[in-house]
């Protein structure tokens, strides 16, 4: 097992490989990770997704493009690849378990952060109901319907592709489901996602099973009393 201080160092590494899209670097540093028993689920959350985010960041800030964007993506999945059989195995279990419907929103087909957000919850012993990318608004209702999930999840990267994000709220609310709405998702952040509706927001993957758990939380203890 790799000390703390080793496991900091690494996650900082990858990190920095995904931001300066270096694929042949990300695979080498998972390839370490698992020799060198550090958690993967780590791994992937602080050090893989992070340098997503950092990357999304740039992006915003036009200081990447579109081509840097795809190019920091191959390099996440490349090494999610090799770590994500550890990340399903390394039981990091929530107590509270539940169902999610997933998806990015109409006209986004970035889903970069979905796949990372749908790795943890599955992970965490979740039951993942993936609708994928460029979603139609009705399909979130309609697969929560069929579902009965909790929680419902919708992603967006552009800023353009976020303003659909309050019409798929209100379309769940308007066919009376109490499922809780948690979004994420680059251009957003907790104020916007109040305007929008949602109960819960995730800043990053590494944070979204902790929102949900708290919000599915919730919504048991409103049922029992109810």
């Amino acid at each position: 097992m790799a000390s703390d201080s080793r496991t900091k160092e690494m996650l900082k590494e990858l990190h920095d490989a995904v931001l300066a899209f270096d694929e042949d670097r990300t695979t080498e540093l998972c390839h370490t990770v698992l020799r060198e028993g550090i958690d993967a689920y780590r791994a992937v959350a602080e050090g893989l997704s992070q340098g997503m985010n950092s990357a999304s960041d740039r992006y915003e800030k036009m200081e990447y493009f579109v081509p840097e964007l795809l190019l920091c993506s191959d390099a996440l999945y490349a090494g999610l690849d090799i770590l994500k059989p550890a990340v399903l195995a390394s039981g990091k279990r929530t107590g509270t378990k539940g169902s999610i419907v997933i998806g990015v929103v109409e006209g986004d087909i970035h889903d970069i952060g979905k796949n990372l957000v749908k790795t943890m919850f599955e992970a965490a012993g979740w039951t993942v109901y993936d609708l994928g990318k460029d979603v139609k608004l009705e399909r979130f209702v309609e697969e929560q319907a069929r579902t009965n999930s909790e929680i419902v999840a919708i992603s967006a990267l552009m800023t353009t592709s976020m303003l659909a994000m309050p019409k798929a709220i209100n379309m769940l609310r308007e066919k009376g489901s109490k499922a809780r709405v948690l979004v994420g998702g680059a251009p957003l952040n907790a104020d916007v996602a109040r305007k929008f509706g949602a109960d819960g927001y995730a800043p990053s993957a590494a944070t979204a099973v902790e929102e949900a758990t708290k919000l599915i939380e919730a919504l048991k203890k409103q049922r029992q009393q109810g």
